[in-house]
């Protein structure tokens, strides 16, 4: 069993740990927030675990009862918490994105190989059954000529900030925006399909605490683009599309393979769903697993996250959006 710890008591934290208990591959060991009362309290709902709690970050990653651990804090805090853990032993997995600029996502990786652990970045899309559907259908639509995948959710926390609070959702302080959120699966989604562009042309909307509240993205490709459309300030009921010279692919709500369908042309639309569980998580979840035994950094997820860390980067310089971490 890998003894799990959490930083973060948030939903996605809840889900994460729901996910890892379904694999029977990790107990739940330890929670760390900053706020004790917090972490007792998120304990509450995982009572027949009865794991450590921790609101001192240097105390948990010195603690010998844990093996990995799973961070799901602002995005501010990914790169200095990790970095910490990694020097500890700890094998890490980090919720997207995975850090607040390239260079530190950089640190993260060679931290993670100079102490031979495994750093995971937690992007649940490419794990998941209808995304792995949706590479193997790619080849049967012919050339590629165009892509257009799109991620728009009105944020819950819109209200609060159009009402005078500052969530963290779009406060640059924690490196956050629409961009770095919810486009990060447009973007990530891309670059796992098609690799590193030779091109990127950026444009959003900024708000006035300075994050994007949405905006659209061109990749280059040789022989087709790649547009992102991603908003948090919106909603959007659009499907992402794969266009080929000989038909198109339709996926809905890329992030978790919802459905994907197929029409080559001249025939009827086919359903290429597969069945997934509910916790899209649990597909990641497992591949951290694997990776722990193996004691392996994927080279291709490395260099996947390497990429669309540079990527933000560069589409916050094009657009204006800038984090203290910079």
């Amino acid at each position: 069993m890998i003894r799990l710890a959490v930083i973060g008591t948030n939903w996605i934290t809840k889900q994460f740990i729901e996910a890892a208990l379904f694999t029977e591959k990790y107990q739940l060991s330890a929670i760390y927030s900053r706020s004790m009362d917090s972490a007792r309290s998120f304990a509450q709902q995982f009572p027949t675990a009865a794991p450590l709690l921790f609101d001192d970050l240097s105390a948990l990653a010195a603690s010998s009862a844990i093996d990995a651990v799973y961070i799901a804090s602002p995005n501010s805090f990914h790169a200095e918490q990790a970095i910490q853990l990694l020097h500890s032993g700890k094998h890490v997995i980090c919720e997207k994105p995975l850090a607040a600029n390239y260079a530190l996502a950089q640190r993260m990786f060679e931290t993670a190989e100079q102490n031979q652990v495994v750093l995971c970045e937690a992007f649940m899309s490419p794990h998941t059954p209808n995304f792995k559907t949706l590479e193997a259908e790619l080849p049967r639509i012919g050339r590629l000529t165009k892509v257009f995948i799109s991620y728009c959710q009105y944020s819950s926390r819109y209200p609060k900030y159009l009402a005078g609070e500052n969530p963290n959702t779009f406060n640059p302080a924690f490196a956050n925006g629409s961009m770095v959120d919810i486009g990060f699966y447009c973007l990530a989604s891309a670059v796992t399909l098609f690799g590193e562009p030779r091109q990127v042309s950026a444009q959003a909307q900024l708000l006035p605490s300075g994050v994007d509240g949405s905006g659209s993205v061109i990749l280059a490709y040789d022989g087709f683009e790649v547009v992102l459309q991603h908003s948090k300030t919106s909603d959007s009921l659009l499907p992402s599309e794969f266009q080929g010279e000989d038909g198109v692919l339709h996926m809905s709500m890329i992030s978790i393979g919802k459905q994907i369908t197929k029409t080559l042309r001249g025939q009827a639309t086919e359903d290429l769903s597969v069945q997934q569980h509910s916790n899209p998580m649990i597909y990641e979840a497992l591949d951290f697993a694997e990776k722990i035994v193996n004691n392996h950094i994927d080279p291709e997820a490395k260099q996947r996250s390497l990429v669309v860390a540079k990527l933000l980067t560069e589409i916050r310089r094009q657009t204006g959006v800038v984090f203290p971490q910079d």
